[in-house]
């Protein structure tokens, strides 16, 4: 579902400057999210994660990234990261020179979801956190996965560290993102649009939506995968990232 590929304002990774890359996690986690992607992309890039529980709104989120990035650089964001990166190419559209979506949706959230979130708050706030986030983690990576121990210590680590606070803000953050649909086709630069196949919680559905809407966007579902593609799929998801960061 790719259609122009060449953006007469993107950068190439070639050009002879490595491009900062910046990181975005999904909601609770942190940086390990992105632990593949940092240790292998970092001959093309400067890749950099920006963690962002301590910002009460998408809108807090994208001005803290804002404020510390470079004045261009490709963003990557997977969940709530992907809300992120778009609330980025609405404020700055001429300091992202690429961006990818990973696992992620250009909706708004809707009643039934926020109800359910708000919910899952309350019950984080009782004392109740660990249960939370195990009963998040069907939907959250593929059913193969959840007999996989290191990986689930290691996604329930990062909520873990995120915290009871940090996840509420999230939570509420994504509860209050805007519609981004009506600036898809507006955006200019080289986009890849990446989810899994067993996305439970933002199937393809969504992210052939967004591929269509974006100007040249590329889109990519990658099999036996969830919605942590990023970590689930890693070397998948590196080499799709890596052939992003070369495109002209």
């Amino acid at each position: 579902m790719s259609a122009n590929s060449t953006h007469p304002n993107a950068t190439s990774a070639n050009s002879g400057r490595r491009p900062v890359l910046i990181l975005l996690p999904g909601m609770p986690l942190d940086a390990a999210l992105w632990e593949h992607q940092v240790r292998h992309l970092a001959e093309l890039a400067d890749p950099q994660v920006v963690e962002l529980a301590d910002c009460d709104g998408i809108a807090a989120m994208a001005g803290k990234v804002l404020a510390q990035a470079p004045e261009r650089f490709a963003v990557a964001g997977l969940s709530m990261g992907g809300y992120v990166a778009l609330e980025i190419l609405r404020r700055a559209p001429e300091r992202v020179e690429r961006l990818a979506l990973l696992d992620t949706n250009a909706r708004p959230d809707t009643a039934e979801t926020s109800a359910t979130r708000r919910e899952a708050v309350a019950l984080a706030r009782q004392g109740r956190y660990g249960q939370v986030i195990r009963a998040a983690l069907p939907r959250l990576i593929h059913p193969e996965r959840l007999a996989d121990e290191g990986f689930v210590r290691s996604v329930l680590a990062q909520m873990e560290r995120v915290g009871v606070d940090g996840y509420a803000r999230e939570q509420e953050a994504i509860i209050n993102r805007v519609d981004s649909r009506p600036g898809l086709a507006a955006i200019r630069c080289p986009t890849l649009v990446v989810c899994g196949r067993q996305d439970i919680l933002t199937p393809q559905a969504l992210h052939e939506e967004m591929a269509e809407a974006i100007p040249g966007a590329r889109l990519v579902v990658i099999e036996d995968c969830g919605h942590l593609s990023a970590m689930e799929q890693p070397q998948a998801v590196t080499a799709l990232m890596r052939d992003w960061l070369l495109r002209d």
